[in-house]
């Protein structure tokens, strides 16, 4: 992994036109890694675009950016591309995956089972979020963590371990905070610019939907269906069911939370959470998905009930033996 953070450095320094995009939906950790990567950039004085499929979500329009947040790839682009936050290819976007040029591209993640899908892959999973990865090159580079690079970081690093309380937040993690801290971010003005941005109509979808959790397995798995219904009558979307699984993780008892989305008809997006030695990643993995030990994801194409049920028998075998 040395080696290629040192060559992903040097092309930083030697190269003069990129295009540096993530996952599409793109949560904190995508962001946040995006944006603080263009500043570095434009600090180096380099050429660069930003681009995500799905834009800024409203929750988060607020951050800074170094350059407009493009949906649509430049014409006749034949630069770098940086890819952040994707365990693989599909991940970015169908757009973008056939834009690309595989003789110009990066792949920096921190996602157990990473697909290497680019010429250059720093993949390293004992991260807890490529923001932190961001700040390897930003420290490699010289570049100070002032300001928006700083504001960036740390979004994407509190995002991505729970404002740090889950298992992936290491000593090395909170320095990196401290460093981000001692170069001026006030955390009472900046805090709730991540965490204030609810609206009614979300507090609407979470009514609905906590009014519909099931239990299983002796009460250790607590499941939620978030339908179309639901989505359409509080006039919500998936953004706006962020964080409901590791609220009902919160249920005395649970080991794992799920909730699942209906995105169209028979096609279902479920979500993962976990605490300790409980790997809902090797579940994940099961049904096409990944992510991490303890938060992992995925889609399954079938029927609600079948969704419930390969769910709930796959955690029935594979982690509660039973």
């Amino acid at each position: 992994m040395e080696n290629q953070f040192k060559e992903i450095c040097q092309i930083l320094k030697g190269e003069d036109d990129f295009l540096i995009a993530a996952h599409y939906h793109p949560d904190g950790d995508a962001l946040g890694s995006t944006a603080a990567l263009g500043f570095i950039l434009k600090s180096l004085g380099k050429r660069f675009r930003i681009y995500n499929q799905s834009g800024v979500p409203e929750s988060m329009e607020w951050l800074q950016f170094p350059a407009p947040m493009l949906t649509e790839i430049p014409k006749g682009f034949d630069g770098w591309y940086i890819i952040l936050d994707c365990g693989d290819a599909p991940r970015m976007g169908e757009t973008l995956m056939n834009a690309m040029d595989p003789e110009k591209s990066i792949n920096i993640d921190h996602h157990m089972g990473n697909t290497d899908f680019a010429t250059i892959n720093w993949v390293d999973t004992t991260r807890p979020a490529v923001g932190e990865m961001i700040t390897l090159i930003a420290r490699e580079l010289k570049i100070s963590l002032s300001g928006a690079i700083g504001e960036a970081l740390y979004l994407s690093i509190a995002t991505d371990t729970g404002f740090f309380t889950y298992g992936n937040t290491k000593p090395e993690t909170l320095e990196i905070i401290a460093d981000i801290i001692r170069h001026g971010l006030q955390l009472d003005e900046f805090v709730p610019k991540i965490r204030n941005q609810w609206t009614m109509k979300r507090i609407k979808l979470w009514t609905l939907a906590l009014d519909k959790v099931e239990l299983y397995h002796n009460d250790q798995t607590a499941i939620i269906f978030v339908t179309q219904e639901m989505l359409t009558d509080t006039n919500t979307g998936g953004p706006d069911c962020e964080g409901l699984v590791n609220f009902i993780r919160r249920i005395r008892n649970v080991r794992v939370a799920i909730v699942v989305r209906e995105d169209s008809q028979h096609r279902f997006k479920f979500s993962l959470r976990s605490s300790g030695s409980d790997n809902v990643q090797m579940i994940a993995s099961m049904f096409g998905g990944g992510g991490h030990k303890n938060a992992s994801g995925g889609m399954i194409e079938s029927s609600a009930a079948n969704v419930r049920s390969r769910l709930t028998t796959a955690l029935a075998e594979k982690l509660y033996h039973i």
